[in-house]
């Protein structure tokens, strides 16, 4: 496949609109066209030990789950490992996509894959996302009634002169008896100062005047975050070796919800993969479980009886990685070939 058309394909998997907007996501590295694509090369975090993999076993484009370009660059020199990917990247014709919280977000992504470490439950996003456009054109519902007909045709002929208005109806009702008619428009949020204007004009048109926020749709079983409740309640020591085994780790770091023990069940756990403080926040459940939390939010945890399992950043990624592998194949008709990094790795361990 050509760059563009993976690239495209890519985007359809998971719309980059459900990242995060602090994040950087989408394509980084593009070198210079035309650019076809035969090894994809999946990787959680993009080192320069990976970059040499990469390179090595000949990939055409990088999928970094984490953008290795995050903060803006300045220069592209030799002198630091993140301008050193850049330029590896170019010399040898190798692009570089991250979709990161845009992975996070949707049905099938990480955090649905890190839910499979608690054992059988249900889930729904703590965070959910919302859909990238209103259901209809405009920001806001406008709907006012008159009773005069004459003065409402020229009102609703100055609407129609009016830059961003749509759905405009008019509909016989009758209010308190009277027969009126009841008008209901859509429009833009600029678009909305100059319909209060032309209706303050009135003061009766005015005071019969609603003014509608249109909210965006939430998107099914899309967001950050997951509550998950479990389809029967575990005690904590099996949760940790649930997520132990899932995560393949010999060890990850507990801190105990005030009067709770390891025996204490566990029916809803609050997850977030990678670093959950701001996502698990206030959450009520039994466990959070994220990759690394600030002190301060682990102490305010435990004080409300809520443990904590902390499994580090990546670890709670980087597993993800081989069901995205099969799920791209599909999704890319077996189109390219796609291999997981083997260079990737937390960088903490236990010495």
């Amino acid at each position: 496949m050509n760059l563009r058309e993976l690239v495209s394909a890519l985007n359809d998997f998971a719309s980059l609109s459900l990242a995060e907007s602090w994040d950087n996501v989408g394509l980084l590295v593009e070198p210079s066209p035309p650019h076809t694509v035969n090894t994809l090369f999946l990787t959680n975090d993009l080192t320069e030990e990976v970059m040499e993999e990469a390179v090595q076993k000949k990939a055409d484009l990088i999928l970094s789950y984490h953008p290795p370009i995050f903060t803006p660059l300045k220069r592209v020199t030799w002198k630091t490992w993140k301008e050193r990917l850049v330029v590896r990247a170019l010399e040898h014709r190798i692009g570089i996509y991250s979709p990161h919280t845009a992975y996070d977000a949707i049905p099938l992504g990480v955090n649905n894959w890190l839910t499979k470490g608690l054992g059988a439950c249900t889930s729904i996003p703590l965070h959910p996302s919302t859909a990238p456009s209103y259901p209809a054109e405009g920001t806001h519902r406008v709907e006012f009634c008159a009773d005069n007909t004459e003065h409402l045709d020229t009102v609703l002929s100055k609407i129609k002169d009016m830059q961003e208005i749509s759905c405009l109806t008019t509909l016989s009702a009758r209010v308190e008896g009277e027969k009126q008619t009841r008008v209901s428009l859509n429009c833009s949020q600029k678009a909305l100062l100059e319909v209060v204007a032309l209706l303050s004009q009135n003061s009766l048109l005015y005071e019969k005047t609603e003014i509608l926020l249109l909210q965006k749709p939430l998107l099914p079983h899309t967001g950050m975050g997951r509550l998950c409740t479990l389809s029967k309640p575990a005690s904590l020591s099996d949760i940790i070796d649930r997520i132990k085994s899932h995560l393949k780790l010999p060890y990850i770091r507990l801190a105990v919800g005030v009067g709770k023990t390891l025996e204490s069940p566990v029916k809803k756990a609050a997850l977030c993969a990678g670093s959950g403080s701001s996502i698990l926040k206030g959450m009520e459940a039994d466990l959070y479980l994220t990759g690394e939390m600030s002190h301060h939010d682990v102490l305010d945890a435990v004080a409300n009886g809520i443990s904590v399992i902390l499994c580090e950043h990546s670890n709670t990624e980087r597993g993800f990685l081989s069901e995205l592998r099969d799920m791209l194949a599909l999704h890319l008709q077996n189109k390219v070939n796609i291999i997981v990094s083997e260079e990737d790795r937390d960088p903490l361990q236990v010495a």
